[in-house]
């Protein structure tokens, strides 16, 4: 069997391998936002409020909870309780009038700290208002994070990468196990650290404060502790396998291989997205194809500076095997694209397409190089033509280079959450329960934000029986912006539940509900609530 057939073999049993693991995994991670709290943003309360609450899309952890008062002091805020995705926290007793912050930061299923703030005011707003969340960012913890990042992409796909290249494609040199080395022993020391920076993210604390024990069991206790332990595997099964020959350096360099696969599988904002069956191996199979399409470029750049004379076979192997690999992490970069974005607009309105924009620029001209080495200076290089070679030569370095660029703006990816997040927190309804002793409703408003909504509305009787209403009216009213009585009726199709549809909600904030019940031609019903609109 030639080293083709074998890296082909390879290659396609450490896929079906990983992708048949990945299917078992029963965790449904996702990227928790916050779809409503109390007091509302930018409200003003008459008086100090008993207790807060914050209620996001999934459910979360808390991690730090922070009062900010009109004088800039911070008071923990340690005493909560977690009900499903509503976080009720008791506030501190005899609070001022003025501006207040709350500030917040828990941890998503998916792994990722979410931070915020709402501010609102007793009695009347501060003069000067407590700081922002945004001036509260640490540039240096979230600095550090993204270095931290792309040490772990380096060791894994250069370091990992380079082990398996070498064991199953050739080019083995003294130089070319130095620099696979030297890559393996930085992500040896990044994927530590990376928890000890999750965690101070987590928490919201400085690097001062790293050593400390609880920051590192934070980081661990996240989605990243996974990532974390795999990737560490994946770093020592590389180390090993270049210490190794014959077999058992292939046998370990493909444990170390799936492991890049799983682990970056395992934690991040596209292995979180629905449907887990087919994200989770999409990123397996993206991560693989990087890692062997990068793996390459290191032997391939020392083999042909240091004039190996096995360059020319090297190459040559490569190139047939490599179009198998750059399939797979196109296609699952396609793939998950598609589903991260969800729209072509959100390449330029968001954070996150931006990101995905830069680093398709720079994937072009990568893929330029790649395509212009295999079509126009493979086959002189192997025939031994010098300035094929040179051009050769240079057109790997440039690869090189284009590669890390591209590892660096991948871990920007790090701090911007994804459209399909972002569009699943808007999308969100709003949702009251009232209740008395002749009725009660559940209203919905979908989404719940402002702007065109979609209302439902479930009666019953106030001890939960069934309500046979002859009419249902729905009525929402804004009185702080000035905004009367809008009246709705509601149709009942056929389903049980109560509809109103084309209902435009023009501010955020909180509005108050009435639902009118026509229990009979002589009972009229009125259940009155507020509910809160978010922007």
């Amino acid at each position: 069997m030639t080293a083709i057939a074998r890296a082909t073999r390879a290659m396609l049993f450490a896929a079906l391998l990983g992708i048949a693991s990945l299917l078992q995994m029963q965790a449904a991670f996702a990227h928790a936002s916050l779809i409503g709290v109390e007091p509302v943003d930018g409200s003003v309360i008459a008086a100090a409020p008993a207790s807060f609450s914050l209620s996001f899309s999934e459910p979360t952890s808390p991690l730090s909870l922070k009062l900010i008062g009109p004088g800039g002091a911070a008071t923990a805020l340690d005493r909560y309780a977690l009900r499903d995705a509503t976080l009720d926290i008791v506030a501190p007793g005899g609070l001022a009038n003025g501006t207040y912050v709350l500030s917040w930061r828990v941890v998503s299923e998916d792994g990722h700290p979410v931070g915020g703030s709402s501010v609102f005011s007793i009695g009347a707003p501060s003069a000067n208002a407590p700081p922002s969340e945004a001036e509260l960012v640490d540039w240096p913890v979230r600095i550090a994070i993204w270095l931290a990042r792309l040490g772990t992409y380096v060791g894994l796909f250069l370091g990992v990468g380079g082990a398996f290249f070498l064991h199953w494609i050739g080019g083995r040199s003294r130089t070319a196990t130095y620099f696979g080395t030297a890559s393996l022993s930085l992500g040896l020391v990044a994927v530590p650290v990376s928890i000890g920076l999750q965690g101070l993210d987590a928490l919201g604390a400085s690097l001062s404060v790293l050593s400390d024990p609880i920051v590192w069991k934070t980081g661990f206790g996240t989605s990243l502790g996974s990532l974390a332990s795999l990737a560490f595997a994946a770093l020592l099964c590389g180390l090993l396998a270049f210490r190794l020959n014959g077999l058992g350096g292939r046998v370990i360099s493909l444990i170390g291989l799936l492991l890049v696969g799983a682990a970056l599988a395992a934690s991040g904002h596209a292995s979180a997205a629905h449907p887990q069956w087919l994200t989770r191996p999409a990123v397996f199979l993206h991560a693989v194809g990087i890692a062997f399409w990068a793996c390459a470029l290191i032997p391939l750049a020392v083999a042909f500076v240091s004039r190996s004379a096995d360059a020319p076979m090297v190459l040559r192997r490569f190139s047939k095997v490599v179009p198998l690999a750059v399939l797979s992490l196109v296609a699952a970069g396609l793939l998950l694209g598609v589903i991260q974005l969800g729209s072509i607009d959100a390449l330029w309105r968001t954070a996150y397409g931006v990101v995905f924009l830069v680093k398709l620029a720079l994937l072009v001209p990568l893929f330029a190089l790649a395509a212009v080495n295999r079509v126009w200076l493979t086959t002189p290089a192997e025939q031994g033509d010098a300035r094929a070679v040179l051009r050769l030569r240079r057109s790997i370095l440039a690869e090189i280079a284009l590669v890390v660029a591209i590892f660096a703006v991948a871990g920007a990816w790090r701090f911007t959450p994804p459209p399909r997040a972002l569009a699943m927190a808007a999308a969100a309804p709003a949702s009251i329960h009232i209740h008395t002793e002749k009725a009660m409703a559940d209203l919905t408003i979908t989404p719940g934000r402002a702007g065109p909504v979609r209302a439902s509305i479930v009666v019953m009787t106030g001890d939960f029986g069934p309500l046979d209403a002859k009419a249902v009216t729905l009525v929402l009213s804004n009185p702080s912006v000035g905004i009367e009585a809008i009246r709705r009726p509601a149709t009942k199709p056929g389903d049980g539940t109560w509809h109103v549809d084309e209902l435009t909600l023009p501010v955020s904030g909180r509005w108050t509900a009435r639902i009118d019940i026509l229990v009979s031609d002589f009972d009229l019903v009125k259940l009155e609530d507020t509910i809160d609109i978010r922007p």
